[in-house]
């Protein structure tokens, strides 16, 4: 008998990720790293940086799409990990119950609003959205569902019926009957919609993760109060906003909402675990968990399990002693100051919005170089802001995100532990780099072109 090493067995296979993931999970994601540049060996990974075999550091501006947001490999988090293992605690006993899942419970709601009372672990934050959905609509005896354009709110079936990017969602019609989609930002839609009293539950991202577009004012307080007038559950979507993202701890308090319904996850299992939660109004919840014979009415095989429940209760202790709910308001006005006097200077920029470290770049048809942008635009709505990212990686070392399909957006979702000079290290290479980009010369025009046209999806006939 040998024993099992990790360390033995990536040693073995070094150099053969890129391949081996094409051979056996995705091959057109491999492709598509490989057509921009972005096939590293990526062997490390601490704080706010990523390490790839050839020893270099890159800065990780895109944390996961929001899930380090106590930083990458967070010492802390493994200490409780590692303890938790050492406790050799039950687990999953399923007819029965530990006391780490009531004690991150318990944390989660004295962050929260008064009026939410219960908490139902998941693994996701489609997951979680599919418990509020399914809850929401058991609760109220409603089967409709409210949602936004341009939201998006996971890839799962029930969660997928509710996203508004056609990109994600229209491939894989027909979804669930029932859901429906209005205009962001439109009241008056939003009530004609909810006016009919059918409506279970108005899902909404306090901030449109898909191109980081905020709210208009007053929109989600007068969202809240149709909820409320019209018997609505009003649910938050804070997957990817909580947890100090924005400078709060949670999103919504930057409007004083008090959601009937809230959905988190990503960056509560620190990084580590997958982790979400649904935290529901006491009396919604207890409208379906309502007698002995309904008890087992939802749950989740392996959610709340005790490592994840270790990893969410050291998260919210690092966040809480390390002050980095602080530190994400701090830093975002930074980043403003120092981006946002770039719509002044370049054509090209079009806006630069932000909140906390959640923040975007958005880029428009500049004066000069019109015929260039519109064969761009043409071949691929969005391209150039890949002109962007693309040399911001190869060149400066930081990994950011073109914000969603045929957006001309970047969108960061940097660690809460980056620190002042980073923020200036990115203003800076952004800067550099949409000097050389608004020029659009011609390598790089060949380059967009070819990336273009290698990406498009062929048919499969049968």
């Amino acid at each position: 008998m040998t024993d099992f090493s990790l360390r033995t067995l990536l040693d073995e296979h070094a150099g053969e990720e890129l391949d081996l993931y094409a051979q056996t999970i995705n091959p057109q994601f491999v492709r598509m790293l490989r057509t921009i540049g972005f096939d590293r060996r990526w062997v490390r990974a601490e704080g706010a940086h990523l390490y790839d075999g050839k020893g270099r550091r890159y800065l990780d501006m895109l944390g996961g799409f929001g899930m380090y947001n106590v930083g990458r490999n967070n010492p802390r988090v493994r200490a409780a990990l590692v303890e938790a293992l050492e406790l050799e605690t039950p687990g999953k006993v399923q007819l029965g119950i530990g006391a780490l899942p009531a004690l991150l419970a318990e944390e989660l709601l004295r962050r929260t609003p008064e009026s939410l009372g219960r908490v139902l672990f998941t693994s996701s934050g489609a997951e979680a959205i599919e418990g509020a959905i399914k809850l929401g609509r058991t609760a109220t005896g409603r089967t409709r569902v409210v949602s936004c354009e341009r939201g998006f709110h996971g890839n799962t079936l029930g969660a997928l019926s509710a996203d508004g990017v056609p990109q994600f969602r229209d491939r894989f019609a027909p979804l669930l009957p029932g859901f429906s989609q209005v205009p962001w930002g439109d009241l008056d839609a939003l009530d004609a919609e909810l006016r009919s009293e059918e409506v279970a539950l108005f899902l909404v991202e306090p901030i449109q993760g898909h191109g980081a577009f905020f709210p208009p004012e007053g929109y989600l307080e007068g969202a809240q109060a149709l909820c409320r007038r019209y018997g609505s559950l009003f649910a938050v979507d804070e997957v990817q906003t909580g947890f100090g993202r924005t400078g709060k701890l949670f999103a919504y308090e930057h409007w004083g909402l008090e959601p009937d319904v809230l959905t988190v996850a990503k960056s509560l299992g620190g990084g580590y675990i997958p982790v979400g939660a649904c935290l529901f109004r006491t009396d919604v919840f207890d409208a379906v968990f309502d007698s002995l014979e309904h008890s087992f009415s939802h749950g989740s095989t392996f959610a709340p399990n005790d490592l994840g429940m270790a990893a969410g209760l050291a998260t919210l202790h690092v966040l809480d002693d390390e002050g980095l709910v602080e530190r994400s308001a701090r830093l975002g006005e930074l980043l403003l100051e120092r981006t946002r006097p770039l719509v002044e200077r370049f054509d090209v920029v079009q806006d630069v919005r932000g909140l906390g470290l959640m923040w975007a770049i958005e880029f428009g048809e500049p004066s000069a170089k019109r015929t260039s942008w519109r064969l761009l635009e043409r071949v691929q709505p969005g391209l150039f802001a890949q002109l962007v990212v693309v040399p911001l990686f190869s060149d400066h070392r930081i990994l950011t995100q073109v914000a969603g399909h045929n957006l001309n957006v970047i969108k960061i979702l940097p660690p809460l532990t980056i620190s002042e000079q980073h923020v200036e290290a990115f203003a800076s290479a952004l800067e550099q780099t949409l000097e050389r980009a608004q020029k659009l010369p011609r390598a790089m025009m060949s380059f967009a072109l070819k990336a273009a046209r290698g990406g498009r999806r062929r048919a499969v006939r049968v």
